[in-house]
C-alpha cells in the first residue's frame, strides 16, 4: 500500500474565526452546492485529511478544520470535551452559512459531528463515520473501567510516553508502514497534556451521550471502518434511529485518510453522492 505524504498543506490558505475569545482555524477549498466538513480524531489535525481536499475540492466545497486544542487552532479553554467541540462545528457552520453539508468525522471526531449534526440538522444532509462507532453507546468493560485511574496517573506522571504506548498498542500495527506510525507517534507525544487527559477522560464516560445523540440524528449514519477490528452492529440496530451502514476498508491501522487515502476517496465519493441523490 503506497504512503501518502502530506500534501503541501501548508501552503493554502488558513483561515480562522472566533468563538468565545477561541481561535478555530481552517482551510476552505473549492466550490460547489455540497459542502463536505472534515472533522479530525483526537490528537492529530487537519492535515491529515490532505488527500481528501486535494481530490474532493474539484466538485465540492472543502472545509476541514483544526478543533481547539489541536493543529493550529487556540488552547485558552477550561472545558475540554465533546459536546464543546460539536457547538465549535456548529458555530462554524453558521457564521460560514453553510448549506448541504456532509459531515466526515474520524475517531474521536465521529462524536463530534455527531453533536453538530442533531444541533445544525437543518442544514447537514449527511454523516460519515471514518474507523469509529465499533461498539456504539456501550460502556467501556468493567476491567478497562478500574484500569482507568491507573491510565490517569501513568498520564500525568509521563504523558508522552504513555500516549506513545497507547498509539502503538491500540491504533497502529507491526504493520503499519513506519513513515505512518512516525507521523502519529509524533502528534500523540507533543498533545498538550492538560487537554489530552481531559480529552481521554471524556471518551470514558462519553456512551450514554452517545445513545441519545444516535436517536435523535435525522440522518443516516455512513461508517467507512477499517478491517482491523470488527464493528459491532447490535447497538447501531438499537440506537441509529434513522439507519446506519458500515463500509468496511482495508488497512492496519486507525488512519486510512493516510494509509488507503485512494481507496476512502474511492468510498467516499460513493457515499456523498448516494446521500445527494436521496436528499
Amino acid at each position: 500500500m503506497a504512503v501518502l505524504k502530506e500534501k503541501n498543506i501548508k501552503s493554502q490558505k488558513m483561515r480562522t474565526l472566533k468563538r468565545e475569545n477561541m481561535s478555530i482555524a481552517y482551510l476552505d477549498e473549492g466550490k460547489g452546492n455540497t459542502t463536505l466538513l472534515f472533522v479530525h480524531g483526537s490528537f492529530i489535525n487537519k492535515a491529515y485529511w490532505a488527500a481528501q481536499i486535494a481530490s474532493f475540492k474539484e466538485q465540492y466545497r472543502v472545509i476541514a478544520v483544526d478543533l481547539p486544542g489541536h493543529g493550529h487552532s487556540g488552547t485558552n479553554r477550561t472545558k475540554w470535551n465533546i459536546q464543546e467541540f460539536g457547538k465549535d462545528i456548529c458555530f462554524l457552520i453558521r457564521e460560514l452559512k453553510l448549506k448541504n453539508v456532509i459531515l466526515i468525522g474520524h475517531s474521536m471526531g465521529g462524536n463530534v459531528i455527531l453533536e453538530a449534526a442533531v444541533n445544525c440538522s437543518d442544514v447537514v444532509t449527511g454523516f460519515v463515520g471514518i474507523d469509529n462507532f465499533k461498539n456504539a453507546g456501550t460502556p467501556i468493560p468493567d476491567e478497562l473501567q478500574k484500569q482507568f485511574q491507573v491510565v490517569l496517573d501513568m498520564l500525568n506522571a509521563d504523558f508522552a510516553n504513555t500516549s506513545e504506548a497507547f498509539a502503538r498498542q491500540a491504533l497502529l500495527s507491526a504493520s503499519t508502514d513506519k513513515t505512518i506510525a512516525d507521523r502519529v507517534v509524533a502528534d500523540y507525544r507533543n498533545m498538550d497534556k492538560t487537554i489530552g487527559i481531559a480529552l481521554i477522560a471524556d471518551g470514558f464516560s462519553c456512551y450514554e451521550r452517545e445513545r441519545e445523540m444516535m436517536a435523535q440524528l435525522k440522518v443516516k449514519m455512513h461508517l467507512i471502518n477499517v478491517e482491523n477490528s470488527p464493528t459491532n452492529e447490535e447497538p447501531l440496530k438499537k440506537y441509529a434511529s434513522s439507519g446506519y451502514k458500515v463500509i468496511p476498508i482495508k488497512g492496519t491501522c486507525h488512519y486510512p485518510m493516510i494509509e488507503n487515502p485512494d481507496e476512502l476517496n474511492r468510498l467516499l465519493e460513493d457515499v456523498v453522492l448516494s446521500i445527494n441523490r436521496q436528499g
